[in-house]
């Protein structure tokens, strides 16, 4: 797969810099993939309605008219899979990195393993979000990309998968399970959550950010806790 790399940044000097450094980490990652420098948010939203099939952006927050929060939660309305990568001089933006998924905050002068680092991790990402589960619901093959699969619940002998559209299939919930990956995890004997969906947690129920709610059972509140911080 060939991936495609933005970095937004109005500094001249930092964009260059950061754009030798990535390149320097494809290479040796041997990766095939593009990198396009943007000078302002602006120029980057000019380019990303033509193509709209950038994976990861480096970007930066204090620029001119648009800011990078502004632009990230542009691009977030039509958009879940891009990895943003905020690159900042002030910590002062973090807790509005939560609405928009950012990946990572990238503090100025940016350190070359911790940018690695944080590459890694997506690119890590980007290939889980290329996995799909596969099933046949009404005679026909559906093809479900396991990122958008919110929760899985089971209703006597047919488990209902909840993603855009819900699916419910004669199959059992520990068999679909299998097809998973780490970011799933199973609450109790009848639900199975995508620990990345979660919005919070109390002791008798999980909220998911579209609003859904799994009950908890009894003592699995610290299990939950314990997988939302060890997947982070």
């Amino acid at each position: 797969m060939r991936y495609k790399i933005a970095i937004c940044d109005d500094s001249a000097a930092d964009r260059n810099y950061i754009q030798d450094l990535t390149l320097a980490w494809v290479k040796e990652r041997r990766i095939d993939a593009s990198i396009s420098p943007f000078s302002s948010a602006e120029n980057f939203l000019f380019q990303y309605q033509e193509e709209k099939d950038f994976d990861i952006l480096l970007l930066d927050i204090e620029m001119g008219q648009m800011d990078g929060v502004s632009l990230a939660k542009t691009l977030r309305k039509d958009n879940e899979t891009v990895q943003i990568i905020f690159v900042t001089g002030y910590s002062d933006y973090i807790s509005e990195g939560y609405e928009v998924e950012a990946l990572h905050y990238l503090m100025k002068p940016v350190k070359e393993m911790k940018l690695r680092e944080v590459l890694d991790r997506a690119l890590d990402k980007l290939s889980k979000n290329e996995k799909v589960l596969n099933l046949e619901v009404g005679g026909e093959m559906v093809r479900i990309p396991v990122y958008q699969i919110k929760y899985l619940d089971v209703q006597a002998n047919y488990v209902t998968i909840h993603a855009k559209e819900d699916y419910t299939i004669k199959k059992t919930l520990s068999q679909l399970a299998a097809e998973l990956d780490d970011r799933f995890y199973k609450v109790g004997r009848s639900a199975v959550v995508n620990l990345t969906h979660i919005n919070r947690v109390t002791k008798t129920d999980i909220y998911l950010k579209d609003g859904s709610q799994i009950p908890l059972p009894r003592g699995a509140y610290e299990g939950v806790n314990r997988a939302i911080i060890s997947m982070n």
